[in-house]
């Protein structure tokens, strides 16, 4: 057998899958060949397999996987036992006694993967014999981008990993991570010692992903869309990301008083708290978590739904990783972000408080022109990582709701007009106050209830003004002077607008209505070009059969103390859903359905399959 069969039958046998997907191969090739490397590919995109394949290829050896988070190494390392594939993890949650037996295991080569965090390895694997060294195959860092100073998630003990370069220059390393930019990217293999690195860049496209951006909305009128989105995705998992941690615990305590169950998470909260909310979630037992980014690094869950953003993130990086949690099945999901003037005022003073001020800040613009992009959004997200993206997706919301421009000068006159009236002493919201004609205590304290433009605008709603502020800012019409309380500066180009001596087009305001976005449960996937559902089919999904699947899937979950994902993943149900196989050679050729899981679950499932086609 040669190595390419080699490879392609541990794929199908260890976990279900007929092809790797696009440069995955290639990869582990490369390491199979003795070369370093550094993989830029996608949440979701199979990076786990690039490291996993070798460690399993290695005829007596085993890949040392270093991870920044306990959470992930036990969701992996859960998910790999569950496909029959020996691996472990040394951490501190792990008595003295665990730790040494799984040493014992490495030295008996009993271990394929061993899952460790960088502290962890730099200190044990000077007390482990040639035994055991001798038989590492790879060095894989994981969330590699943590090792940059330039990176969204800077971590000083991973800097340390570069000495082990040093001490073995004979083992492979490679880098993985969803998001890292040119800067980051160099000073990854610089970190690690790997100048040689060779670099592979997959698409960073999530074509499952719907990404929309819902701008002006404040207050009590985003948490009515919030709610709304929710309860038409209801019974589907989805995570909140907010700001501060006090707005997470209000966010779930607003939509808990509505009867959608939703939970906080942020990292001022006990260990065992987090631990049981996670859990809660991985185990479907809770469908929505309200989470600062403390939340979503660690989950391995692959069918989140939807990600809401409930304030901007501070860069695109970050907001690429956190909706890269949503999807990872393959399946449709849905990326929503609230987008307003006082995220951008308070992550402005965030960037100006860092250590790297001017790259903080430019990282923000990108993200505020992201926010505010009349074009296909997928098309400039793509664009801020060198990806060239030449047609529209038409998966996004200005894809299918395209902005309709109209002379924006009259509204643009008002608004310039109050700003100058204050004596260019007022910030955004306040004018919106003056242009709507709201008796708020600081218009009227300040005399502005009286000015000849209050209320000149009323005709139009809050959320219109706020939109259409936040256009003429980015236009230029005015300034904010963040060292003067956010008041609004009229420049040059804003008084040749005033004075009418300028004309300007604005994009009218679009009430952002949501609909009922592809789910699992009323649709067939999207069509991804690198996996197939299964071998050849034309049916259609039965969506009573996937229901009746996914409650077996939750029981048998229930039972083995496992997460319902690591049973089956929603594209597997799918599958059989669609597919309706009865005998075990049938199910076996079924998506995900690996040699070990076949044996396992091929009775219960096929059973419960046969009792659905025998009631119809």
């Amino acid at each position: 057998m040669t190595r390419d069969e080699y490879g392609l039958a541990l794929l199908r046998s260890c976990y279900g899958y007929d092809s790797f997907r696009g440069q995955q191969w290639s990869i582990i090739s490369h390491t199979l060949d003795g070369g370093n490397s550094i993989v830029l590919m996608p949440t979701g995109g199979g990076k786990s397999l690039c490291y996993q394949i070798p460690g399993l290829m290695s005829e007596d050896g085993f890949a040392i996987v270093i991870s920044p988070l306990l959470a992930l190494m036990n969701d992996q390392i859960n998910a790999l036992q569950q496909n029959g594939i020996p691996a472990l993890a040394l951490n501190s949650e792990k008595t003295d006694a665990e730790n040494r037996q799984t040493v014992e295991l490495l030295m008996q080569g009993k271990v394929k993967l061993l899952y460790i965090s960088p502290e962890r390895l730099l200190s044990e694997i000077d007390r482990w014999s040639t035994s055991i060294t001798d038989r590492i195959c790879l060095f894989a860092v994981d969330e590699a981008h943590c090792i940059s100073q330039w990176g969204h998630d800077f971590r000083p003990e991973y800097t340390q990993l570069g000495t082990l370069r040093q001490r073995f220059p004979h083992i492979p390393v490679m880098a993985l991570t969803a998001t890292a930019d040119r800067i980051t990217r160099d000073d990854i293999a610089q970190q690690l010692h790997i100048p040689d690195a060779k670099l592979f860049i997959s698409s960073f496209d999530r074509p499952n992903i719907s990404l929309n951006v819902v701008k002006g909305s404040t207050g009590k009128q985003k948490m009515r869309q919030i709610i709304q989105f929710i309860s038409l995705h209801r019974g589907e998992s989805g995570i909140i990301y907010c700001l501060r941690r006090k707005d997470t615990e209000k966010m779930a305590a607003e939509l808990t008083r509505v009867g959608i169950k939703a939970e906080p998470f942020h990292a001022g909260m006990s260990v065992a708290m987090k631990q049981r909310i996670q859990r809660d979630f991985i185990n479907d037992d809770l469908k929505v978590v309200c989470a600062t980014v403390a939340f979503g690094m660690g989950i391995d869950k692959s069918n989140v739904r939807y990600v809401i953003h409930s304030n901007m993130p501070r860069n695109i990086e970050s907001y690429y990783q956190e909706i890269g949690r949503a999807g990872r099945d393959g399946l449709p999901a849905e990326a929503v972000l609230f987008y307003n003037y006082g995220d951008v005022v308070t992550l402005q003073q965030f960037a100006l408080q860092s250590g790297q001020v001017q790259v903080n800040m430019d990282k923000l613009k990108r993200m505020q022109q992201f926010a505010e992009s009349d074009v296909c959004r997928r098309r400039m997200l793509l664009s801020y990582f060198n990806e060239r993206f030449d047609h529209d997706c038409h998966n996004c919301d200005v894809c299918n709701n395209p902005p309709e421009r109209f002379d924006g000068s009259r509204l643009a006159q008002m608004a310039l007009s109050a700003i100058m009236r204050t004596g260019e002493q007022a910030g955004l919201f306040t004018v919106t106050d003056i242009l709507r004609g709201w008796r708020k205590a600081e218009v009227i304290d300040k005399g502005y209830d009286r000015l000849k433009t209050f209320g000149v605008g009323r005709d139009l709603t809050t959320p219109e003004w706020n939109a259409y502020l936040l256009q003429m800012l980015q236009m230029g019409l005015f300034d904010i002077a963040y060292n003067e309380n956010n008041h609004l500066k009229i420049t040059s180009y804003g008084t040749e607008v005033l004075y009418g001596r300028q004309s300007i087009q604005l994009s009218r305001y679009q009430r952002h209505r949501f609909n009922m976005a592809q789910s699992t449960t009323t649709s067939t996937p999207l069509p991804l070009p690198t996996v197939a559902l299964s071998s050849t089919t034309s049916r259609q999904m039965d969506r009573d059969l996937f229901e009746k699947l996914r409650d077996l899937r939750k029981a048998i979950a229930t039972a083995s103390n496992i997460a319902p994902y690591m049973v089956f993943s929603d594209k597997s149900l799918q599958a059989m859903a669609t597919e309706r196989p009865t005998t075990q050679a049938e199910f076996s050729l079924i998506y995900g359905v690996g040699d070990l899981k076949c044996q396992k679950y091929w009775r219960p499932f096929t059973a419960a399959i046969r009792d659905h086609l025998a009631k119809q």
